[in-house]
């Protein structure tokens, strides 16, 4: 997304400066004390770094990666006391304090860089500054999400604030009831539902020019959460009706209908269709794979040329997104931005047991794409065909589709409006890689913006 950066305050422009000196001060530390043995030192500083990886994992991850990360942190300071121990030079005070720094200096870091959703919500949120709807209009699906919209009663919260609720009701055109608004006079739209809806009321906010408002009345809400939504606050999101920050994001589409997220073929259309995974993240389906990937389990249908030029007859998954994935186990379920102009593409290719014993392997190490079946790319077009009809899941929809399944990517064609306490990110755009995170630490300690979050 496109967004305002703003120079670091200067107590994060201090506490980033006091990170790089920590870990400078340790460094040389660690250089003075066993200077006379160089191995040794090589070896110290590894684990030192080891040790400052681990520790910013266990601080900005999440579940079991937080867990992991302090483990291999423990570990790592072992492995420094062992070395200290064989060489006969324990000094337990100052690893003890070189540890102790490195940990202060993770968080320092961490603090410096604002990443934490509170932060977030209180920074400047990303777009361009515009006014307040003249006539706003929300629809609301009152049975999505288990009832959302009427458990935080958002037809009696919208008339609060003079916006315009339409209620959707059985027989209801969704896409009808948008063209209608908008011929009313409607200029803000809205939509309180899951993302199959989102997408529909995307596809006319889109076509008509009118900016859109996500409003997380559905279940899983993925749309919202890439948006930078907090998607615990359904009355929160009606906020960007007020005065709000809007920018323009891609939508996507297979042979003409819209799509915000993904469509899933194979074994994800299969999960997608079954009560049981009905409403799984993707990670989640990725969870499932294993124990489908049986020595029975044949190929689907679905032919397609990947990147390299190679055209494959068969997958057991295909998946087209509206914009690519992380292509980290962390950020997998995740987009980074949504205004890349291309689609991200992902397909396994599992042609015997074995492969898919490999896989399986592979995926319990959290390195799927160690697997050479395993393949993830982005495009601006993606055509996949097949000799019968194609069962897709669209946005978490079941579908039937003709083939070809002809896909493209209309860049930044709907303008989405935030309000000013929206998280503005999503989860894979506040998780960047180490490299990154150093390089973003330096800008703030040089008082200069940085580029995302």
């Amino acid at each position: 997304m496109s967004g305002a950066s703003r120079r670091p305050a200067a107590v994060r422009r201090a506490a980033a400066l006091a990170a790089i000196v920590i870990v400078v001060a340790v460094l040389a530390t660690t250089l003075a004390v066993i200077l006379d043995q160089p191995l040794l030192f090589l070896l110290q500083t590894a684990l030192l770094v080891v040790v400052g990886i681990a520790v910013w994992d266990a601080l900005t991850r999440k579940g079991a990666w937080r867990w992991v990360g302090a483990a291999v942190a423990v570990a790592a300071t072992a492995g420094i006391v062992l070395a200290e121990v064989s060489k006969g030079r324990l000094s337990i005070l100052s690893l003890a304090a070189r540890v102790a720094a490195l940990l202060i200096a993770a968080g320092l870091a961490k603090y410096s860089l604002s990443r934490d959703v509170r932060t977030l919500k209180q920074s400047a949120t990303p777009g361009t500054p515009v006014p307040a709807a003249r006539r706003g209009t929300l629809i609301m699906n009152l049975k999505s999400g288990g009832g959302k919209a009427e458990r935080f009663h958002l037809v009696d919260e919208c008339k609060a604030r003079g916006i315009e609720p339409v209620v959707l009701t059985p027989g209801d055109d969704l896409l009808q009831l948008a063209r209608d608004a908008i011929d009313r006079g409607t200029d803000v739209i809205g939509m309180a539902g899951g993302d199959g809806s989102q997408a529909l009321i995307a596809s006319i906010a889109a076509e008509r020019g009118v900016p859109m408002v996500v409003v997380p009345a559905g279940t899983r809400n993925h749309f919202a959460l890439d948006l930078g939504l907090d998607r615990a606050d359904v009355i929160g999101a009606l906020d960007a009706y007020g005065e709000a920050f809007e920018h323009a994001i891609d939508l996507a589409d297979v042979n003409g209908r819209v799509f915000v997220n993904n469509v899933s073929l194979g074994l994800y259309a299969t999960i997608v269709s079954s009560p049981e995974y009905r409403d799984a993240k993707r990670e989640t389906a990725l969870a499932a794979l294993p124990e489908m990937l049986g020595p029975e389990s044949e190929p689907f249908d679905l032919r397609f040329t990947d990147p390299d030029g190679a055209a494959h007859e068969g997958a057991h998954v295909l998946q087209i997104s509206n914009g690519p994935y992380g292509t980290t186990i962390g950020t997998i379920a995740s987009r980074p931005r949504l205004d890349t102009g291309t689609l991200g593409v992902f397909a396994l290719l599992v042609p015997n047991a074995l492969a898919a014993t490999t896989f399986i392997a592979e995926f319990a190490a959290g390195q799927p794409d160690r697997y050479d079946g395993y393949l993830a790319w982005s495009t601006q077009a993606f055509t996949v065909d097949s000799t019968s009809p194609v069962a897709v899941g669209l946005d978490g929809e079941s579908l039937e589709m003709e083939p070809p399944l002809v896909f493209s990517s209309r860049p930044r064609v709907l303008r989405i409006r935030l309000h000013a306490q929206a998280i503005g990110y999503s989860p894979a755009a506040r998780s960047k890689p180490l490299r990154s995170l150093t390089a973003d630490v330096w800008c703030v300690a040089l008082g200069r913006p940085v580029g995302g979050v």
